[in-house]
């Protein structure tokens, strides 16, 4: 891709090109060249990027060239993984706070662009399968919590074909609480606990580890159906609070296989009753044509209370393997899982999520791999230039910190 005449005349000001793209509502920003030199693994990448490149992220994801809900990808054709062989490319996620260990949404969007490219962005393109019967290319994507599978559907020309789902199976996701009663000290309640002490909540990982709470639980007696972002926004950052300093709890974001340590990535507001399919489509007829056994609706806060406007992939896959574990999802039933943007906006699709297979060789930790399906589509393409004597530009702001 060239760079825009306009640009040409700022000389030695290198742009940075980023694809825009967006899941579900969810925004993407790909970015592949004039990357800050990272090496060693795609981990060590990744605290290279947080330790000594963060005004990179803060210069793509915030103002002025994006918003505190922005969200972007870093392409890294070289990784421990790609040379090994057990991956085509790798990807680091980041966010209004730092990097992340998955993204599903991001994943969706990046299987499109990356059966779309050449060799130039994508080295090893060449490497990827199509297959004919399927109609789909599939690709190994090394994300930091390890390697995922991403099916895209794929013309006759080579190109994506934007009409079908692209899907992906995620790592090995499984619950780690379910109904546990979590204490919020007083410094961490809000008005509407109305005097409770406690909260009853579910906790899963699916990539990044994720608490579940319904709206009810959180004492918002309408559910989703009644949406207070500012109040239910508030609520979860005290809730994530009272989980992230209480010690006791540590083991929530704890791998049960191999006891590595992660941190809380999201709160999820569940409705279970808002959006199920046989109140929104009302036949089976529309219940067949969807492929899904059952609907419901979410609400995620991500990050530094970053709303997701999609249904939030990789919490699809922790939400999925908590519903198999509780027993709540019956065997080969696909569900579709809602945001509000999806819910709101029905020219928009929702994630379909289902058991992919079972990887709980251990006996007990309940270990799954899911199958998540999504829509992506393009929006745009930028060259983004930082000028060393733009004060407010080079580093990036965000106006919510200012008013805080």
């Amino acid at each position: 891709m060239e760079i825009p005449q306009a640009l040409e005349a700022l000389g030695p000001v290198r742009p940075i090109t980023c694809v825009e793209m967006h899941t579900a509502g969810e925004p993407t920003r790909i970015i592949w060249n004039n990357i800050p030199p990272l090496t060693g693994t795609l981990l060590e990448q990744r605290a290279q990027a947080k330790s000594q490149f963060d005004e990179f992220r803060r210069v793509l994801m915030l103002e002025p060239r994006g918003h505190y809900d922005m969200y972007g990808a870093i392409l890294r054709p070289e990784t421990e993984l790609v040379s090994s062989g057990q991956a085509h490319i790798g990807v680091l996620f980041m966010h209004n706070e730092g990097f992340s260990t998955m993204c599903g949404h991001a994943t969706i969007a990046l299987g499109r662009f990356l059966v779309d490219v050449d060799e130039r962005v994508f080295p090893r393109r060449r490497e990827l399968r199509y297959d004919t019967l399927s109609r789909t290319t599939t690709l190994n994507l090394h994300v930091p919590c390890g390697v995922v599978e991403v099916i895209v559907p794929t013309l006759e020309s080579g190109k994506s074909d934007a009409s079908r789902p692209v899907s992906f199976v995620s790592v090995p996701s499984f619950a780690t609480a379910i109904g546990l009663q979590v204490p919020v000290p007083e410094k961490y309640r809000w008005a509407e606990l109305r005097g409770r002490t406690a909260v009853t909540v579910d906790f899963a990982y699916g990539g990044a580890y994720y608490c579940m709470v319904s709206a009810e639980e959180l004492g918002f007696s309408c559910g989703l159906g009644e949406v207070k972002l500012q109040d239910m926004e508030h609520a979860t950052k005290l809730l994530k609070e009272a989980v992230v300093t209480n010690p006791d709890l540590q083991y929530l974001a704890q791998d049960m296989r191999t006891a590595e340590e992660g941190f809380l990535y999201g709160i999820m507001i569940t409705d279970t009753r808002l959006g199920h399919v046989s109140a929104l489509e009302g036949t089976a007829a529309a219940r067949a044509q969807l492929d899904v056994g059952s609907e419901e609706t979410g609400l995620c806060f991500f990050a530094n209370q970053q709303i997701d406007r999609s249904p939030t992939g990789s919490c699809v896959a922790a939400r999925v393997a908590l519903a198999r574990t509780k027993g709540t999802l019956p065997s080969g039933e696909k569900r579709m899982y809602n945001s509000l943007v999806t819910r709101a906006y029905r020219g928009l699709s929702g994630f379909v999520g289902s058991v992919f297979e079972d990887t709980d060789t251990n006996g007990g930790d309940g270990s799954v791999r899911i199958c998540v399906e999504g829509y992506a589509y393009y929006t745009g393409y930028h060259s983004f230039v930082v000028e060393k004597e733009d004060g407010l530009g080079v580093d990036g702001f965000s106006v919510r910190d200012i008013a805080l």
